[in-house]
């Protein structure tokens, strides 16, 4: 049959990948059980993180490790049978997170990362979303000046071997930056070349309408009933049953439901995330993200108020929401911004979809013709999205791609 491309998942990596399939004159269907920008892409700090090089890697000091089995922490929680569950995979997570792989993983990642501003604003531009990436950086405030002198040592080292660009700001540096950040510390790094959204799920938004522009379709269904059916891939959804030559799967946490079924389990597992929007009090202002060393959280001016993101929370992928972590957030928060009320009726929870050596899933699925896979960007899925969708359209029609996607192919588990 003609090639023409399901990609299941309307987020960040869904919605980019269908676009760059448009532009290469590819027929292409985006379904998701609910509609663009409904998951982890809607609920996130907001960032397109350029000086992401380094990914979250699992702690290993005992300190950290004894501070974190506590489960009373506003950065990390968890519930223990899920835990348990999660084992095998933070098993690997942890020893991919020692010095000698973490290195290798910094090299791959930092390939994806050096792309992803140009490959936003590429995609922006044409969706007409450009006064949605506002071009002020992020701050990372810190209470000691070790702590502070320790982060521009690593900084540096990130400068001079990925590129990466920041200023330092000291005590009075930053009261200036964010007079109404009420707490003092002795500093922050300001991390200059990343974008801030100023509404992620309005972003994604405006790429489904581009790509609907392009003559792109977006239905409703449940990517994990697709179906082979001989050369072709079947899939029922509201408007009826689509086929397709190719399908994407762009599904998040969810992505190994699909592709177990057809034999490839890689250990995808998620961490859960929540955000709150708040008011500022009168006059207030936040000019920028800002994350406090000391209290691990970040805070984003944003559309519709401060957005109040909290840590990771391992607890089932589809179980009841625990916001424990935003209760211990939020009165800490009200000490360092003039907050006021709640803008959402309740806190809305994300599953950020995780791989053990940091590294998400960019090609096909290892002995599956016309199945690819474009998911585990774990905290960097809005960052890499449009880079992800890019290679991917490109890997499909046989392009050759904008990165190696060696380090990023399915079958390294």
């Amino acid at each position: 049959m003609a090639k023409n491309v399901l990609v299941l998942g309307a987020g960040i990596v869904g919605m980019s990948t269908a676009i760059h399939l448009r532009r290469r004159g590819i027929e292409a269907t985006v379904v998701d059980r609910v509609g663009p920008a409904a998951g982890a892409s809607f609920g996130n700090g907001g960032l397109i993180q350029r000086e992401a090089v380094f990914p979250y890697r699992f702690p290993r000091e005992l300190g950290t490790l004894l501070r974190v089995a506590r489960n009373r922490s506003v950065d990390v929680s968890y519930a223990s049978l899920a835990l348990a569950r999660m084992a095998p995979a933070l098993l690997r997570y942890f020893m991919a997170s020692a010095p000698g792989p973490y290195a290798q993983t910094v090299r791959k990642e930092a390939a994806l990362i050096s792309t992803c501003l140009d490959e936003h604003l590429d995609l922006a531009r044409e969706a007409c979303a450009l006064d949605l990436l506002r071009p002020v950086g992020w701050l990372r405030a810190y209470s000691t000046q070790r702590d502070l002198d320790e982060a521009v040592t690593a900084a540096e080292t990130a400068r001079r071997a990925f590129g990466v660009n920041f200023s330092t700001l000291d005590g009075a540096g930053l009261a200036k930056a964010e007079p109404d950040f009420q707490p003092r510390r002795v500093g922050a790094l300001h991390w200059t070349q990343s974008l801030s959204l100023s509404d992620p799920g309005g972003l994604i938004a405006a790429y489904a309408q581009l790509f609907e522009r392009l003559g792109g379709r977006i239905l409703r269904g449940d990517g994990t009933k697709l179906e082979r059916r001989g050369a072709a891939w079947r899939l029922a959804t509201e408007d009826g049953f689509v086929e397709a030559s190719d399908v994407v799967v762009a599904m998040g946490a969810w992505s190994v439901d699909l592709t177990a079924r057809f034999g490839y389990a890689p250990p995808l597992f998620g961490k859960r995330g929540y955000h709150m929007h708040y008011l500022l009090s009168e006059g207030a202002k936040l000019n920028r993200p800002i994350l406090d060393s000391e209290s691990q959280f970040l805070l984003a001016p944003m559309k519709h108020g401060v957005r109040l993101t909290t840590g990771v929370e391992f607890a089932d992928r589809d179980g009841a929401p625990t916001p424990v972590q935003l209760a211990r957030a939020e009165p800490i928060a009200r000490r360092l911004l003039p907050l006021g009320e709640r803008v959402d009726a309740a806190p809305w929870m994300g599953v950020r979809p995780c791989m053990p050596d940091m590294i998400p899933v960019i090609g096909q699925a290892p002995g599956i013709a016309g199945l690819w896979c474009g998911f585990g960007h774990g905290h960097q899925g809005m960052t890499l999205g449009p880079t992800t969708g890019r290679m991917l359209a490109e890997m499909v029609v046989g392009e050759r791609p904008l990165l190696d996607p060696e380090p990023y192919r399915a079958d390294r588990f």
